[in-house]
Formats: structure tokens, C-alpha cells, sequence
């Protein structure tokens, strides 16, 4: 039966592979061909192959089922699987260990179900709709250690405006942040979900990016509002609690227009 928590599971299991190919890639990575898709925006082999892996499985264990991917493309439609390989390519071929591999499934432009990786750190979040957060395959309420310790994630990409994010982590510090940028969405998203941060904004994003991390935040029980940016398809995210929502609604007005 395809209920929600067998996707979830298998999902999870699909994930689970990937990481394993990832890692290869990844203790090998000074002999992985690396192309530039932008202004320091970078694609490897690992993205390619670990993407084209997770395609193969989805296909086997939701046949029929359309499926996007930061590398390879696609068209959504109402209801749609959603990966991105290698969140943080450039992190990954520097040999930081704040990359991640997304998945999420996503029903009427709504992400309802999202799995995040962080392979160094031997972690998989999950969590769908009603199931709360997990952490390898544990229950995982959201947990914040010294909560006088402000810090939060911010995140960027090389297509968004200097000045524009600048002038928000400027306005952040000022109500009492530490703004930290980890430069991999989806992490910065699944940090905020645990606890590690009080949340996670991004002026610019992509589907990809977002739709497995908005759903572990959204069950860790934090505010999560999703829009697009002017007239245009680029989404935005804002991920926090309260606090932070707060104070952030002074600094970015439109997130006030997705309650």
C-alpha cells in the first residue's frame, strides 16, 4: 500500500544508497572531472551519477511517478519527486563536510515529504507529513542546548544580490544573530529542524534545494513559509521559530504575504 510512511521508508532507503555512491566520490575527489555551470556554481560526476542513481531506484519503486533533478531536469506536474545530488558541490570538491543529498516528494506545489543526508557526519533526516522529525530512523524532537546563543543560518548562492543579502545579515546581527552561511540549503534547513539553528532564510533558492529540508523543519514544528520572488517562479524560503520570525519580518517584508 502507498501510504505516506512507506514512501518515507522508501525513500529513506533510496537515500541511503546515494550516500553510499556519494561517499566513493567524495574520499576520491581529486580524481572527479568538475565543469562550472556558473559564477561559482559547480557541477561534478558525483552529481551526475548519484542523481541518475536515485532516478533508476525511484523508478522501480514508484513507477509512473515524475521525477525532477537539479542535474537532468524534468517538468513538474501536480505531484513530483524532487532531487538534488549533491547540495553543496562546491563544499563537497573543497572537502568540506557541509554537503547533503535532498530528496522530496512534493503534492500541489507543497512539499510533503523530505529526506536529507549529511554523509560525512553519517546522519539521514526524514519526515513526512504527521510523522514529526526523524534521525536515522529515531525520533528526533527538536532540541535547543544554551538558548541564549543565537545563531542562525543564512542562505546564499552566486545568483543572488550581494547588497540584498548583505543588508540582511547586517539587519540579523543587529537584532542579536550570529548569521552563519554553510552555502548548502538543505543542510542549513535540517540544522534548523534539529536545534543547531533557530532558522533558516534564503532570498533565492530553487525547488531542488528546498522541498526535503521545508518538510523536516515544518515537522520539527517551526514556521515555515515558502514564496516566489516578484513576478517571477524563484522561490524563497524563511524557516524559523518565532523569534526569529519575528524580528526577520521587519528585515523582509514579503515573508509577511505567506502566512
Amino acid at each position: 500500500m502507498d501510504t505516506i510512511n512507506h514512501r518515507l521508508e522508501q525513500a529513506v532507503s533510496i537515500v541511503e544508497e546515494a550516500v553510499a555512491l556519494a561517499m566513493r566520490f567524495f574520499e576520491a575527489r581529486d580524481a572527479i572531472g568538475a565543469r562550472a555551470k556558473g559564477f561559482q556554481d559547480f557541477v561534478s560526476e558525483a552529481d551526475t551519477a548519484v542523481e541518475r542513481l536515485v532516478r533508476d531506484r525511484l523508478a522501480v519503486a514508484f513507477p509512473g511517478q515524475t521525477v525532477l533533478g537539479e542535474e537532468m531536469g524534468g517538468i513538474a506536474d501536480d505531484a513530483y519527486w524532487i532531487i538534488d545530488p549533491i547540495d553543496g558541490t562546491t563544499n563537497f570538491l573543497r572537502g568540506s563536510p557541509f554537503w547533503g543529498i535532498s530528496l522530496g516528494f512534493v503534492r500541489n506545489g507543497r512539499p510533503e515529504l523530505g529526506v536529507v543526508a549529511v554523509p560525512v557526519l553519517g546522519d539521514i533526516y526524514a519526515a513526512a507529513e504527521g510523522t514529526g522529525l526523524l534521525l536515522n530512523g529515531q525520533k528526533c524532537p527538536r532540541s535547543i542546548s544554551f538558548e541564549d546563543v543565537r545563531v542562525m543560518s543564512l542562505g546564499d548562492s552566486a545568483s543572488a544580490d550581494a547588497q540584498e543579502i548583505a543588508s540582511l545579515n547586517v539587519g540579523l546581527r543587529h537584532a542579536g544573530w550570529v548569521v552563519e552561511s554553510i552555502r548548502s540549503t538543505s543542510l542549513g534547513l535540517a540544522f534548523a529542524a534539529r536545534g543547531i539553528f533557530d532558522g533558516h532564510l534564503q532570498k533565492l533558492t530553487t525547488m531542488w534545494d528546498i522541498a526535503g529540508g521545508a518538510v523536516l523543519a515544518r515537522e520539527a514544528g517551526l514556521d515555515v513559509r515558502i514564496g516566489k520572488r516578484g513576478d517571477s517562479d524563484i522561490p524563497w524560503v524563511a524557516a524559523a521559530t518565532p523569534t526569529l520570525m519575528a524580528a526577520t519580518e521587519d528585515l523582509w517584508p514579503d515573508i509577511r504575504r505567506v502566512l
